[in-house]
């Protein structure tokens, strides 16, 4: 309770959580809509255990719906009673030390900072000295005894502490250095507003624009023991002189006779690092550096700094550095921004989880103990230390075993889709090692039929391509376009696939076995042999060029074998993969023909395949099959394509039949309209093959039913485009007719059970 000093009524009831801030109030808020205190506006009242008078004022910020309605107002001791200090214009006055004891002596200041000296600073003599705790303790049982204390309630708060003392930290009226950070964010705002500054992905434009338009004086002096020291120096009568070094500020203010002592704050971390960019290439010097290197291309961040970090650095540089033209420079032309690395149950990770994944230990492996005692060694709690334990268990049971650099930064690409959080999941690193491992075992086999040998490296043209080089060949243009444009737009994770996609499925997969056939022909055509050689190193040259940023250290080691091979003359003095051309794609290089006929010799070869798996038949026993129904071109694809087709299929004989019902008994696949027909005279388990035909068709009929369904509404039939009409008019008609052939097959087989 605080008594007042008018008539009417005796005291206000004011409520706090911080009674020992009363040594320093300045004034009492009441809201101005508020029927109960409007008489009172105006006046001033008594302060309890000091005697000064304060006023009474009206504010917003007191809220006439919590307590009893009327805040104390301590301006050098809380952020919000400043504000209100501020627009009241009260003094502030500071009673605590650095340590939070009480002072022996408040430091008494107006709103703008000057020195008040109308204020008594004397302090009840008991407190003084006091730490904050104990002096709360006894100002409230003083209250108590004077009959000024109404009650004590618990009160949930959330205070803030430190994250290295473990106390609460005390708000306290400091003289601190601040820059005019409005002035600045004008050029910041413009430069992202016309495009000269992009965020990749570009929503965070809004998180920019939203702190930057909001922006308030920045403070830069820090009370830390290292960082830059602020150029400010102090005479004996506080006068502060700023410049860049000491000899600097006498020699500018006359003061050789004067002593001086620098500013002990540091300036503000986030100061410091927003004059990267230019600070690290020899500013305020004009060097060769500075002109060469600023501004750059990309800043690689986190959401998290965008207003710490990125937001400063374009308004310092744009403030202290210029263009040729006298114009504000700017640090950086996009800004590329990263999610954060989660757990696999998308958790933040932290050490207090215990699901912190050091990267050095997926590339170099550790084991159940070592990773045990890393992750519980700093826990205080033992409860919590074994719930790591036993998660880590879980999680590992035999530690994690080593992957290398490659196949994590290949993870890391593979993830990372633009501003999201990766969720990290180890079986894509264990994944993406097999990558590499199997981009190891292609360099081995490519290196063991091409070392030694003729492969176009004099760039002799005394060679043949066969189909499989023209078609991988222009694979490879089609995989060049899309990693470019990828990463051109700042998109690792389509660059990633698009990487994996062709060396794995076609690369590897699918040229490398119909080299084979080529290559291991005792009777072959040499210059079809040296094609072939010729366009399995020089793909895979240029496939090490396109992985290189992704996979540098597998693709810089097996570069350096690969490309005297392709005709590249390597310099003795060393040459690296780093210094070589990015690919580029060349649409002259594209074969359609060759990728469709490829596609052809794929399907047939697969649909052999699935017959053996669904028959069980062992691939390495030789089959004869036939071919039915096809056109002119399955004729032709086979004729030139018969070596591929029977190597890769493992085939005894391919016949070609006019008319189906002349083969035998023959287990049924469809590529198009071309039926290929396995025999199954000893082989085939009728039961099993009816099965197999029974769920074929039960799959064609589900299609059917859906292009029915489709053709018969009639908002499709009448709104779709004529040509789209007619594609699945023909779908359906494919469809139909591969029904009918699979249900006469079936009636066949189940003739004979």
């Amino acid at each position: 309770m605080a008594p007042l000093t008018n008539d009417g009524k005796d005291y206000l009831v004011v409520a706090t959580t911080r009674p020992e801030t009363m040594l320093g109030d300045t004034g009492v808020a009441v809201n101005p809509k508020d029927p109960r205190y409007k008489s009172l506006i105006g006046q001033f009242i008594q302060l309890p255990l000091l005697g000064r008078l304060i006023p009474i004022f009206s504010d917003d910020y007191a809220a006439m719906d919590k307590g009893t309605g009327c805040v104390k107002i301590t301006p050098a001791h809380d952020f919000n009673d400043y504000e209100v200090g501020q627009r009241q214009k009260l003094p502030m006055i500071n009673i605590l030390t650095t340590n939070a004891d009480i002072r022996e002596t408040a430091e008494c200041v107006n709103s703008d900072g000057s020195d008040n000296s109308d204020i008594d600073g004397t302090l009840p003599e008991k407190y003084r000295g006091m730490e904050r705790f104990a002096a709360r303790r006894e100002i409230v049982s003083d209250f108590d005894a004077l009959g000024l204390l109404e009650s004590v309630q618990e009160n949930d708060m959330t205070v803030p502490y430190g994250d290295r003392g473990g106390v609460v930290i005390e708000p306290l009226l400091t003289n601190q250095w601040y820059v005019d950070a409005k002035a600045l964010a004008g050029p910041a705002i413009a430069a992202v507003e016309d495009g000269r500054i992009k965020f990749v992905p570009q929503q965070y434009e809004n998180m920019y624009f939203s702190w930057m338009r909001n922006i308030q004086d920045w403070c830069i002096s820090r009370q830390l023991w290292w960082g830059h020291q602020i150029p400010a120096w102090y005479d004996t009568a506080g006068k502060a002189y700023v410049g860049y070094s000491e000899d600097a500020v006498r020699e500018k203010y006359n003061l050789d006779d004067i002593t001086l002592t620098q500013d002990q704050d540091v300036l503000d971390t986030w100061f410091s690092s927003a004059l990267w960019t230019f600070g690290t290439q020899g500013w305020p010097e004009q060097t060769e550096r500075l002109k060469i290197f600023h501004p750059t291309d990309v800043l690689v961040t986190g959401f998290d700094i965008i207003f710490f970090w990125v937001a400063r650095m374009v308004m310092m540089s744009m403030h202290l550095i210029k263009d040729k033209n006298g114009q504000p420079e700017v640090p950086f032309k996009t800004v590329y921004v990263t999610g954060l690395i989660r757990d696999e149950q998308g958790q933040k990770m932290s050490k207090s989880k215990g699901n912190v994944l050091d990267p050095l230990d997926m590339i170099d492996g550790i084991n159940l103990e070592t990773l045990l005692e890393k992750r519980t060694g700093n826990m205080m709690q033992p409860q919590q230390a074994a719930k790591i334990a036993s998660r880590t268990r879980k999680q590992f049971p035999e530690g994690i075993e080593p992957h290398g650099s490659d196949a994590l930064r290949f993870t890391l690409c593979a993830l990372t889709s633009t501003g999201r959080d990766i969720n990290w999941d180890m079986k894509r690193l264990e994944g993406y090692r097999n990558f590499c491992n199997k981009i190891w075992n292609a360099s081995r086999y490519v290196l063991m039929n091409a070392e030694n040998q003729d492969c176009g490296q004099d760039h002799s043209t005394d060679y043949q391509l066969t189909l499989a080089d023209r078609w991988i060949i222009s694979r490879l243009q089609v995989a060049e376009k899309d990693v470019t444009v990828a990463i051109n737009g700042y998109r690792f994770d389509l660059a990633a696939q698009a990487l994996y996609d062709f060396v794995w499925n076609e690369y590897c997969d699918w040229y490398l076995e119909l080299s084979k056939p080529v290559l291991w022909d005792e009777n072959g055509d040499p210059t079809l042999q040296k094609g072939t050689r010729r366009t399995l190193v020089r793909v895979l040259e240029a496939i090490l060029r396109l992985a290189h940023p992704m996979l540098p250290f597998i693709t810089e080691e097996i570069w350096q074998n690969i490309a005297p091979l392709a005709g590249i003359q390597l310099n003795p003095d060393g040459d690296t993969i780093m210094l070589q051309p990015f690919p580029v794609a060349d649409s002259s290089q594209m074969d359609a023909d060759a990728d469709a006929d490829i596609e052809w010799v794929k399907n047939v070869i697969v649909g052999v395949r699935n017959v053996r798996g669904e028959m069980n038949i062992s691939p390495a026993k030789a089959l004869p099959i036939y071919m039915a129904r096809g056109d002119a071109t399955d004729k032709r694809r086979l004729e030139q394509n018969r070596q591929f087709v029977s190597k890769l299929a493992s085939l005894e004989s391919i016949t070609w039949l006019d008319d189906p019902a002349d083969a035998p008994l023959c287990a049924t696949t469809l590529t198009g309209d071309l039926e290929i027909l396995v025999p199954m005279a000893g082989l085939i388990d009728v039961a099993a093959e009816l099965v197999r035909l029974d769920r074929e068709i039960n799959k064609i009929d589900l299609e059917l039913n859906k292009l029915r369904g489709k053709l018969s509404n009639a908002k499709f039939a009448d709104n779709a485009p004529a040509e789209v009409v007619a594609k699945e008019r023909l779908k359906l008609a494919e469809f139909e007719g591969s029904l009918a052939q699979l249900q006469d097959k079936r009636c066949t087989i189940a003739e004979l059970a």
